[in-house]
């Protein structure tokens, strides 16, 4: 079967009508369901997805382990014990394997995605955070410790360099057409520019005087980053070569951001209980809505192909750990 065909059905399966309580007529996102997680207690960290396999990953950090959610079912495939604080995940494609960075004890787990039979594992240390994807390069880039990238080679399976930093990375992204990454250092007060051919940092952006930077995205159509603060709550968007584009008042303790080319949107999902929707034109972001989520649900994943946003809700009293499923509209 060709790759669109296949594509346009597992849109299809993930589009079908579901009732949900709760779904905004007219706005810009729209609760479609939640995916109950199971018995999945405390804080839940990032998300990945395998479109081939129409599954989403879940770093559930408070829990050790990684949750599987089978997204044509809408219901929970499997659950993985024995980690120790699971923070960043990537899928990697190339050699069809899982990345789970674990803040407990600093390793990366490689799991094949089929079944997540163990297929190596990498010590980094201390405190292995996010994981990206350097397609162009056939790398893997893993934020930790005090202060580094961890480069992995995914066909070795092995640690080929180290790219150092000011501090402890926390949301980054790759610009694959320019061989850099713009990496957020929230305990240097800096969003520092890495030449990824260099393996070294060559620049850093304005942050405006704003604190804690955590999450960030790149439009890469319009060569922008947008980085989210949580002190003050702010959205700075830059253009890639340092100039302010916007820098706009959001919700609070955002752990993730990301741009919906197709509407010229960004959703910001945060701790305090809300994923913010802005639009974008003519250069200015303007906050469009502001989605009521749960306390604590700060981390999410937009899937374009999909046209969802998948946001992970914690357990509280009453209410089981759940991916609330968002899709966009129009």
């Amino acid at each position: 079967m060709r790759k669109s065909v296949r594509a346009l059905l597992f849109a299809a399966a993930v589009m079908l009508p579901i009732a949900a309580a709760g779904q905004t007529a007219g706005g810009p996102l729209a609760l479609d369901t939640k995916i109950p997680l199971g018995a999945v207690s405390g804080r839940i960290d990032h998300l990945a997805v395998d479109l081939k396999r129409q599954q989403l990953f879940v770093a559930e950090l408070g829990n050790d382990s990684l949750g599987v959610v089978n997204l044509a079912a809408r219901k929970m495939r499997s659950t993985m014990p024995g980690l120790k604080e699971p923070q960043g995940i990537a899928y990697e494609a190339s050699t069809d394997t899982v990345y789970v960075a674990n803040a407990g004890d600093g390793s990366v787990r490689l799991l094949w995605a089929e079944d997540l039979t163990s297929k190596g594992r990498i010590d980094l240390g201390e405190d292995a955070d996010n994981v990206r994807i350097d397609a162009a390069r056939n790398r893997v880039l893993v934020g930790y410790g005090k202060g580094a990238l961890a480069v992995i080679d995914p066909k070795s399976r092995a640690k080929i360099a180290d790219i150092p930093l000011k501090a402890h990375p926390e949301g980054f992204q790759i610009d694959e057409s320019a061989a850099r990454a713009f990496v957020n250092l929230p305990d240097a007060g800096q969003i520092a520019v890495v030449d990824l051919e260099k393996g070294q940092v060559t620049a850093a952006l304005p942050t405006q005087g704003h604190r804690a930077n955590f999450p960030m995205a790149l439009d890469r159509e319009a060569q922008r980053v947008l980085v989210v603060f949580r002190s003050p709550p702010r959205l700075l968007v830059l253009a890639m070569e340092g100039a302010v584009v916007a820098d706009v008042d959001t919700c609070g303790d955002a752990d993730d951001v990301f741009v919906d080319a197709k509407r010229r949107r960004v959703y910001v999902s945060c701790g305090a209980g809300v994923v913010d929707v802005f639009e974008e034109g003519a250069g200015t972001y303007q906050r469009i809505d502001r989605i009521p989520t749960a306390s604590g649900a700060r981390t999410s994943l937009f899937i374009p192909e999909l046209d969802r946003l998948f946001v992970a809700v914690r357990a509280s009293s009453g209410e089981p750990a759940a991916i609330w499923v968002f899709r966009t509209a129009p």
